[in-house]
């Protein structure tokens, strides 16, 4: 991940995109005099063939964020002063914030409104430069609302360009009206058998945290969704080291996420099986804690990670951009290490050919313009949004006039 020049392409490069597709990366003279020769600055277009001008500036893969809870509705911002005077994160559940809260008024959203939330969302992603995202359920806590969201989903990445992939979250914390055992009867017997047989998602997630769902009923959680052809990707490990990176290694999952607290042995043992350890540093910013993520470890050890945006409630960031400042200003992690950590890495758990995530003929021509002609730029702005051009699948959906 630090070896910028095998990483990057050298400046002064042309891209030939055909059907969404890229289909050259050469010389910036030579593909203007072989397809648009009579090419003059400022022309959009010559002999019906498109251009679009970079001005010098770095492009990158566009972003994929494989970690947002995208689909939920309400207000949670009272929750910060609740917790600088001492609260944790439990104890706010308890007396009614946190996840339950937000259930609440997710169940009472009517369906068109919350689509037209996520959909807003997956167009402020697409500002700050995501092509492609994950989204979870998770804030229904009901067959009902849990198929909702998932609904809410698929249909607005039906109606979005953004590359967005549906992950089922039933399993995110318990509903009050229901008992735990009950509960998991019903995850187990009704919600993910709708959610497999009308193909609502392309994975399944569990809380896996002590006070949430331990490691036995994690298992059987996905033991029981693999049986129904669903993979995973967990939350573990952000609170304390309770094994659940290791379980999610044991488990196949495609990613371990927030692995906080995970140990060496877990680390090493989850990157060698495959499964991708993905850091979340904007929960511990917006929570207020120190963001000691032992990332410089990982690049050390070569041990696989990714990073993503965590954007719910709590953190209701889509700025891929800021969380890898968060890692260059925060943690001295080089710019292009954070920028393969929300390109390459994340797309490898989602995309089974990892056609996305990078720049290379024969790939979707998934590609952001930064507004800096120095690639290092595309995380060092966290209050000005880096992106000049969002492009997808070959078609500029969004243009940033921001510097």
């Amino acid at each position: 991940m630090l070896d910028k020049d095998k990483l990057t392409y050298e400046s002064g490069k042309a891209i030939i995109i055909e059907n969404g597709i890229i289909t050259n990366i050469d010389d910036n003279d030579a593909l203007i005099q072989e397809y648009i020769p009579t090419f003059k600055k400022g022309m959009v277009e010559v002999n019906g063939i498109g251009v679009i001008d970079a001005n010098g500036n770095a492009l990158t893969p566009g972003f994929v964020d494989s970690h947002t809870h995208l689909v939920w509705s309400g207000d949670r911002t009272n929750e910060l002063s609740l917790r600088q005077q001492g609260m944790t994160y439990s104890e706010i559940s308890i007396i009614g914030g946190g996840i339950n809260k937000t259930v609440q008024k997710t169940r009472s959203t009517k369906f068109d409104l919350l689509v037209n939330k996520t959909l807003i969302r997956s167009k402020i992603a697409i500002a700050h430069g995501t092509t492609t995202l994950e989204a979870k359920s998770g804030y229904g806590l009901s067959k009902k609302s849990e198929i909702e969201s998932l609904k809410a989903i698929r249909s607005v990445s039906k109606n979005s360009p953004c590359n967005i992939f549906s992950t089922w979250l039933g399993a995110h914390d318990f509903p009050s009206e229901l008992s735990r055992s009950d509960y998991l009867d019903q995850l187990i017997n009704e919600q993910l058998p709708t959610v497999a047989s009308k193909n609502l998602a392309k994975w399944v997630d569990v809380f896996c945290e002590p006070g949430w769902y331990n490691l036995e009923e994690t298992e059987m959680i996905i033991n029981e969704s693999s049986k129904l052809g669903l993979k995973s990707r967990l939350h573990v490990d952000e609170f304390v080291d309770s094994g659940g990176l290791k379980l999610a290694a044991d488990l196949g999952s495609v990613s371990g996420d927030h692995v906080a607290y995970s140990n060496d042995d877990s680390r090493d043992y989850a990157s060698k099986a495959g499964t991708m350890q993905t850091f979340l540093p904007g929960t511990p910013y917006v929570l207020g804690k120190e963001i000691s993520l032992p990332i410089a470890k990982c690049i050390d050890e070569n041990w696989n990670f990714s990073i993503a945006s965590d954007f719910n409630p709590n953190c209701p960031s889509l700025s891929l951009p800021f969380v890898g400042s968060l890692l260059s200003h925060r943690l001295n992690i080089d710019p292009i290490v954070s920028l393969i950590a929300v390109t390459r890495n994340p797309a490898t758990t989602i995309y089974e050919n990892n056609i996305r995530g990078n720049i290379k003929i024969g790939s979707p021509a998934d590609i952001n313009i930064l507004w800096s002609s120095y690639i290092d730029g595309w995380c060092q702005t966290p209050g000005i949004n880096p992106i000049s051009k969002t492009i997808i699948n070959g078609i500029v959906e969004n243009s940033n006039n921001t510097i």
